[in-house]
């Protein structure tokens, strides 16, 4: 498969999993978390999805298109690990959705970093919360929800949080 339909699938899949979401996470209250804007495509998704809700998106840097760049009141720049850490006080509650984008496209650091963030990430999240990654995560307390249809199982993943 060349690397652009692997792209395609890839953000077709993204796109799918967090229309999902928003419906599993309907009744739940509560801010959503995006962890990594890159150019910010996923960010201003999640605006139209959730127009009544704030959303806090965490990342290293701001090299969005200038339209889907958070305010800097929702805008977390730094280190990941040390902005989920101190994230509790600036969302002021848990959230009810995560989006974490955040892969590297190299397993090892891939496997390093999440191990990092997962429980960082976990400690942010209401019971019932939706977490949707491009990455698996292995928390104990998360539970992999199904896919849309269209959407192959690794592509993507959903967890609900069940503490």
């Amino acid at each position: 498969m060349s690397r652009l339909d692997s792209f395609i699938r890839r953000v077709s899949a993204q796109r799918d999993c967090l229309n999902l979401a928003k419906e599993l996470i309907a009744d739940i209250p509560g801010p959503i978390l995006e962890l990594g804007l890159g150019n910010g495509r996923t960010y201003d998704h999640l605006r139209e999805l959730f127009p009544d809700r704030d959303i806090f998106v965490f990342d290293r840097r701001v090299a969005a298109h200038p339209d889907c760049i958070p305010d800097d009141d929702h805008m977390i720049l730094g280190n990941i690990t040390e902005t989920l850490s101190s994230a509790v006080g600036k969302i002021g509650e848990e959230a009810a959705l995560a989006h974490c984008d955040i892969g590297t496209g190299e397993n090892e650091s891939n496997a390093r970093l999440i191990t990092a963030i997962a429980p960082l990430v976990d400690a942010l999240m209401l019971p019932g919360g939706i977490v949707c990654s491009d990455q698996e995560y292995s928390v104990a307390s998360w539970v992999a929800q199904p896919l849309p249809d269209g959407v192959r199982a690794g592509r993507y993943f959903i967890n609900r949080v069940e503490r």
